[in-house]
């Protein structure tokens, strides 16, 4: 465990980046630049339950550490990347305090919740620290749950007051679709649901997430009070970095042909 649930609500801010390429070997990478955090991306990225577990092993020896947003609420989806050894599970589409608490059901084991119990997992360095994990469940397990739907937004401060639920994370893309001003995020009904969640995240004690794709914005969300921020994904670093060299070498031979 990385200790990015204690680390939150210690009042730090952790910078944190997507892996959506599915890959071990990005995951690594990106584990060893100097993120507090990863986000495996279940939802849209490229890989499956099966690559989850390599890139887990493959940040294991970085200082990431490691959230996984699965592509459901669904306790199974939750229940077995946890036991794989994710430090947190982010839930894409919370729409009300009901969903909110399905995924905080699936995050720890009786009576907190109903995860089933398995000792022979990874989580537990199978079955070796099982009684250790168990106990420690609740202080080292994030909750995520994302903002990014008008429903939501008329049930912030119910969300945010429940037990378990550690983050309230902004979904700039959906939720500024929902709002119908896709990708304005200078608009002010965008500014606004920023606002509010962050409010209500900071009444109850929480913490408010954001993703964004232009690191200078950092400055932007920090001072709302965001503190769990992601910029950029391993798929965007391999994408830029490939074009930015070739149109530098395309200038090269622009040149040398002239």
């Amino acid at each position: 465990m990385k200790n990015l649930k204690k680390r939150l609500k210690a009042g730090e801010t952790l910078n944190g980046c997507w892996l959506n390429l599915g890959s071990s070997l990005t995951a690594e990478i990106v584990g060893h630049s100097g993120f507090d955090w990863v986000l495996i991306d279940l939802e849209h990225g490229a890989g499956s339950e099966k690559d989850v577990l390599y890139q887990l092993q493959a940040l294991e020896s970085t200082g990431a550490g490691a959230i996984v947003r699965v592509e459901s609420s669904e306790s199974q989806r939750i229940h077995r990347v946890l036991d794989m050894g994710a430090e947190g599970i982010m839930c894409p589409k919370v729409l009300n305090p009901e969903g909110a608490q399905k995924v905080v059901n699936g995050l720890h084991y009786p009576p907190h919740g109903s995860r089933g119990v398995a000792k022979m997992v990874r989580a537990t360095g199978f079955a070796q620290h099982f009684q250790e994990y168990y106990d420690n469940t609740r202080d080292n397990i994030l909750g995520v749950v994302q903002i990014e739907t008008v429903e939501v937004l008329n049930h912030l401060d119910e969300v945010a007051a429940i037990d378990g639920v550690d983050v309230l994370f902004i979904g700039p893309a959906d939720l500024s679709m929902e709002l119908g001003i896709f990708g304005q995020f200078d608009h002010p009904r965008f500014k606004e649901a920023l606002r509010e969640t962050v409010n209500a995240a900071q009444k109850a004690g929480k913490a408010t997430g954001i993703l964004f794709f232009n690191p200078d914005d950092y400055q932007r969300y920090h001072d709302l009070g965001i503190r769990l921020i992601a910029c950029g994904a391993d798929a965007t670093f391999v994408a830029d970095g490939a074009r930015n060299l070739a149109k530098k070498l395309d200038s090269f031979r622009s040149v040398i042909k002239s």
